[in-house]
């Protein structure tokens, strides 16, 4: 019996110490320099629950202030099961955008857009699909193939809107996303499959950036399944169309080679994949971000009157000229106070890091040496310095006045990322919420006081992003515009 418990003794005293030496070594990474300082967490969780707290949408996290006050703008941690640097610093955040090229994912989200996905291979492949999605959401594309079906679906959605008192802001917007790209991608789809794409959204949990295990019944598993049924979906609808020689709408053909001066080609499994991972990104961002926006707008009256008088002058001046009523790219252009209104929501959102990489080789950074495989995040912290932007919280529009508004990026600005990975559909984005906020222009509209708007990664509206609105009045323009 003695013997007994003193081989369990042992056997326990072993697998202890194993534990405690994979603990130390969890928490005490090594590399071929000086990590930058930080803490690593528990063993897998890391730091991940804290990372993940929601927070004010119009605010840096308090996880981010707290390590930045510790240890400084660059840090490290561990997030998702990873090894991750947080950077504020602005020049490091540009240097690891322009020399590194892989997009800093957890495994979670690689599974989601699949490991084949052409945005996540290689660089040669990344550089073919931003050269397609130029084709089709540069502004050539959307001056022509574009901004008149946006135009027409917000007027229609708005109209329903109004005559039932109210529409979601951000589920009116992800419907009109659907509806356009499904056209423009898919061609004129059969009722029940347009039906069935629809309900695919409804499925997607509402956060990406997860732990990577996928258990019956969590999120990851109800991510991948959602992704299967929509790949299928487009699948067989794409194999149908052409084996029966029916048209695929204009994306399609660009892929496909099928345009003028087309050339490079893609198989339809990676087409497919490509036409998935574009549904999504353009589904999850821009309504959360024009919802958040119209939340703005409402709680500065001073901002929405602005507007309202931009967007009656537009009208006006259409119906003074016997113009057509749809918004064309000229009008687009005209929407002045509104650019600046865009530009500075996106300004105090980007509350989230904008950049992620792979570190893909060694990188030193003063005394610090950053190694490579470990996930790189840049925060646009930059947004919120008062030695860039006076008073950084305040929601303030006319700061972007007499400034070109047509910049994506700067070393002061950056909400849609730098380097091989800025964002393409950047200035489809922003067509989208400007017209959206020219049709709402025209009603009188207020959202409802109890909405809040919070991040949890992506931004998340709890009690959800309503507007009561019906038929416009005038507009009280003693001031003038």
């Amino acid at each position: 019996m003695v013997e007994v418990y003193e081989f369990w003794t042992i056997i326990v005293t072993l697998v202890m110490v194993k534990l405690c030496h994979w603990i130390y070594k969890w928490r005490n990474p090594t590399s071929n320099g000086k990590l930058p300082p930080g803490s690593m967490g528990l063993p897998i969780i890391g730091e991940t629950l804290e990372f993940m707290k929601p927070h004010d949408a119009f605010q840096l996290p308090t996880f981010l202030t707290k390590k930045i006050l510790r240890y400084g703008p660059v840090f490290r941690t561990s997030l998702f099961g990873a090894r991750v640097i947080i950077s504020t610093d602005i020049r490091l955040n540009m240097e690891i955008a322009k020399t590194n090229h892989a997009p800093g994912t957890p495994k979670s989200l690689s599974r989601f857009f699949g490991e084949n996905n052409l945005f996540i291979k290689s660089k040669e492949s990344h550089k073919h699909v931003r050269n397609l999605t130029t084709h089709f959401l540069g502004s050539q594309g959307l001056r022509l193939r574009m901004i008149k079906d946006i135009d027409s679906l917000v007027r229609t959605h708005m109209e329903v809107g109004a005559k039932n008192g109210g529409l979601d802001i951000k589920e009116t917007l992800s419907k009109i996303i659907i509806e356009c790209l499904a056209t423009k991608v898919m061609g004129d789809m059969e009722p029940h499959a347009a039906k069935e794409l629809t309900q695919c959204w409804r499925c997607f949990p509402r956060g990406w950036f997860r732990f990577s295990w996928s258990i019956p019944g969590n999120g990851v598993y109800r991510m991948l399944k959602a992704r299967n049924q929509m790949m299928n979906l487009l699948k067989e609808t794409v194999l149908k169309k052409r084996a029966s020689g029916e048209e695929l709408g204009e994306f399609f053909k660009i892929i496909f080679g099928e345009t003028e001066g087309g050339s490079k080609t893609m198989s339809i499994e990676n087409a497919i994949e490509y036409i998935f991972t574009f549904f999504v990104i353009a589904n999850e961002t821009t309504p959360g971000v024009l919802a958040a926006t119209v939340k703005l707008i409402n709680d500065n009256p001073k901002v929405k009157l602005e507007l309202q008088r931009e967007h009656k002058r537009i009208v006006r001046e259409k119906t003074e000229k016997e113009e057509d009523a749809n918004i064309t790219w000229e009008d687009y252009k005209l929407m002045t106070f509104t650019q600046m209104v865009i530009n500075e929501s996106l300004r105090i959102t980007s509350t989230v890091p904008t950049m992620l990489r792979i570190v893909e080789h060694e990188t030193h950074v003063g005394d610090y040496t950053i190694p490579a495989g470990w996930i790189f995040m840049g925060f646009p912290s930059v947004h919120f310095n008062p030695e860039k932007y006076e008073d950084p919280l305040a929601f303030n529009p006319w700061r972007w006045e007499g400034k070109d508004l047509s910049v994506i990026l700067s070393r002061t600005y950056m909400p849609f990322g730098a380097g091989s990975r800025l964002c393409l559909g950047a200035e489809f984005a922003k067509m989208q919420m400007a017209i959206f906020i020219h049709h709402l222009c025209s009603y009188t509209w207020s959202m409802k006081t109890e909405t809040t708007v919070i991040r949890r990664f992506i931004l998340m509206f709890p009690r959800g992003s309503d507007v009561q609105i019906s038929e416009d009045t005038e507009v009280d323009n003693s001031a003038g515009y």
